[in-house]
């Protein structure tokens, strides 16, 4: 329990210990993906928990959805100063004492007494659960056999990949079993279990700590620059963006801080962002490609199951159930790309991967209303292909070149960036598909006229039906509204394969090492 307190003193500098073997290499593994794992499911399962969540509490839907902002705003603000909070306490007191708090948290979420006290402790647990993703990788690096690097990342992969799939599902089925505090008390079994893996296996394995200057002045920058970005992700499109002063003010906010902020760090001799990873080439495009990918992947993410539910007509149940086929695949390849990574041709395989998406972002664009559910899951089943072919190599290229000293840096960088796209992906995801749906709505709505035979015979058949005094033309509007939803999601995905094609070829820009192992990134 001693190796999550932090504040030890620095320790000095010692021999790296040897990679761990067995029985106990499997558990550590265990233990890691369990903790990240728990975090990523965190992130998922409570977005369909909102409408629960504001109605028992008393608030709306709109403010409901306050108990993921929170959330997302405090980990963005974390998750870059992963690297220099590593080296003052070190990986694995970091990591074990984030898994620790994020556990406590989850319990104070659940047994919240208001919405405020709700929003208040999901601040607190996006705070505590910054450094979890990157320190898991980058103490998996540290403690593998070179040889099997791959194979334990894509175990680790596989748990990380299935949390944001069968999220909504699983809180679909909580909320309507149980109760909403339910999904926060599922973290606590599989968060003590992590804690009390790591702390125990990785007793006397941390990194060396070292007493740095603390760069304060570049903590507030952060802190005030990635907050006001998330904000303005998150509540400008209920504000109008730009047409709205405050969205507006939040955003110059944003501009100056993280302006001023780059301007500082490269200046810095103790930086609270270690800017001088992206000097290295292969670092560089990889996180480019990244952050354009998951801009993409977050706007489809977003968008099919909300087409679903509003278009389609599916429950929310049945929704997650659609979507969840695409972990099936991602999960096998995942496995045997990892135990091959040193094998592979990096740049090869996620090119690969990115002409898989692009084939089933055009395959999608083809759905009509009329689509079975069969239809509907077949393209799914296939993208499972393309996320480990785009997860696996990329994560692997990403930090192939950095030194060992800088990891936690550079995997604290990249999730901060992967996070920030995200976040751009869902807020400018619904934005896009309503603007498109106008626009076909308006150009639909032209070619219906009271002159036109087509048209006139449908009203009067409207009419025979029983539809009059007006109800005959809302049938005609819900009709056209449909359909224009139903091209504007074909819209999206269009642009989805294209941006695809675009990545497939990006990529080239990086060059990761030879028979790089080890994925530190995701």
């Amino acid at each position: 329990m001693s190796a999550a307190v932090i504040g030890a003193e620095a320790a000095p500098a010692q021999p790296q210990p040897q990679p761990l073997r067995g029985a106990s290499l499997a558990l550590l593994t265990l233990g890691l993906s369990l903790g990240t794992f728990i975090e990523v499911l965190d992130s998922t399962v409570a977005n369909v928990a909102v409408p629960t969540i504001a109605g028992t509490l008393g608030v709306s839907n709109s403010q409901g959805t306050w108990v993921i902002s929170s959330y997302a705003v405090a980990a963005a603000i974390v998750v870059p100063l992963t690297g220099w909070l590593a080296r003052r306490f070190g990986e694995a007191r970091l990591f074990t004492t984030s898994v620790l708090l994020f556990t406590l948290t989850s319990m104070l979420c659940g047994m919240a007494p208001t919405f405020h006290a709700l929003v208040a402790l999901r601040l607190a647990q996006g705070f505590v659960s910054g450094p979890m993703m990157s320190l898991s990788q980058t103490i998996l690096l540290r403690n593998y056999p070179e040889r099997q690097r791959g194979l334990a990342v894509s175990l680790w992969g596989a748990l990380v990949i299935i949390a944001p799939i069968f999220g909504p599902v699983v809180g679909g089925w909580i909320i309507d079993t149980y109760s909403w505090p339910w999904i926060f008390y599922i973290n606590l079994p599989i968060g003590l279990f992590s804690f009390f893996t790591c702390s125990l296996l990785l007793r006397g394995r941390d990194t060396p700590t070292r007493r740095e200057p603390i760069d304060l002045f570049g903590i507030v920058l952060l802190i005030v620059g990635v907050g006001a970005l998330q904000m303005m992700l998150d509540l400008g499109r209920d504000h109008g963006w730009f047409h709205s002063s405050f969205i507006s003010t939040l955003a110059a906010i944003a501009f100056i801080c993280l302006g001023f902020l780059l301007i500082w760090e490269s200046g810095e001799k103790h930086p609270v962002l270690d800017l001088s990873v992206f000097r290295d080439r292969t670092f560089s495009a990889s996180t480019l490609v990244i952050c354009i990918g998951v801009i993409n992947f977050s706007t489809v993410a977003v968008i099919f199951p909300l087409w679903l539910q509003t278009v389609m007509g599916y429950t929310a149940e049945k929704a997650g159930l659609a979507t969840s086929p695409v972990g099936i695949l991602a999960i096998v390849v995942s496995v045997i790309l990892g135990r091959n990574i040193n094998r592979v041709n990096l740049r090869l395989v996620a090119s690969f991967g990115f002409l898989v998406f692009a084939l089933v972002a055009f395959w999608n664009a083809s759905f009509n209303l009329n689509l079975s559910f069969l239809q509907l899951v077949m393209p799914r089943l296939v993208q499972g292909i393309g996320v480990a072919c785009f997860f696996i190599p990329l994560t692997t290229a990403t930090l192939s070149n950095i030194p060992d000293d800088k990891l936690a840096a550079a995997s604290g960088l990249s999730n901060f960036l992967r996070t920030l796209s995200a976040a751009f992906g869902t807020a400018l995801s619904v934005t896009l598909w309503d603007n498109r749906a106008t626009y076909h709505h308006a150009e639909l709505a032209r070619s219906i006229s009271l002159f036109s035979d087509k048209s006139t015979h449908y009203l009067d058949a409207l009419r025979a039906a029983g539809f009059s005094g007006g109800r005959d033309l809302a049938v005609v509007n819900q009709m056209v509204t449909q359909q224009a939803y139903m091209m504007a999601t074909n819209d999206v995905f269009h642009l989805s394969g294209m941006l695809c094609l675009m990545l497939a070829a990006l990529i080239w820009l990086a060059k990761p090492k030879p028979g790089a192992k080890g994925p530190l990134g995701h």
